[in-house]
């Protein structure tokens, strides 16, 4: 899509758009982590509409401190209740290392590198971005938080763990 196809695209959507009729605040008080996976469309996958959860997005639905620094904020400005980490089988960091990430930038051993976070255990991951995130300090206790796998295949939900 070219840059004025979205304007032209947004024109038409603008015209029947109304700002008061949704509400800044979630009616769920749900926020979710998720992948940027086009394929995804988290609220459907949660059966949610639009104005019903805060969704939060990067490669792999991986718990980086911009993730954590929106989960926080979420809570304390926007009410939220309960969170989600929901990854999705076939992620394309499921597929690479970070060393053939580093080698598609061409990148030589002393450059700078990011973490590309890949991985190729679902479950183990979720488990340990779901603890890293139970325990750090600014989190409230009384938040649930839950780590899901959804299915590409299947559209299936799979509760990994709950803390």
């Amino acid at each position: 899509m070219k840059k004025h196809s979205i304007l032209k695209a947004n024109k038409q959507y603008s015209e029947t758009y109304k700002e008061a009729s949704i509400d800044k605040y979630s009616k769920t008080r749900i926020a979710i982590l998720t992948c940027m996976d086009a394929r995804l469309d988290p609220l459907k996958i949660c059966g949610l509409e639009l104005g019903n959860a805060y969704i939060i997005r990067n490669a792999g639905a991986r718990l980086t401190e911009d993730a954590i620094r929106s989960f926080l904020l979420s809570y304390k400005l926007l009410d939220t209740k309960e969170w989600y980490i929901i990854q999705h089988t076939d992620c394309g960091l499921t597929r690479m290392n970070n060393k053939e990430i580093d080698d598609l930038f061409e990148l030589k051993e002393d450059d700078n590198k990011l973490n590309w976070m890949s991985f190729t255990n679902h479950k183990r991951t979720l488990i340990d971005d779901l603890e890293q995130l139970r325990n750090y300090p600014l989190v409230p206790i009384q938040i649930p938080i839950h780590a899901m796998i959804f299915d590409s295949k299947t559209g299936d939900l799979e509760l990994v763990a709950s803390l």
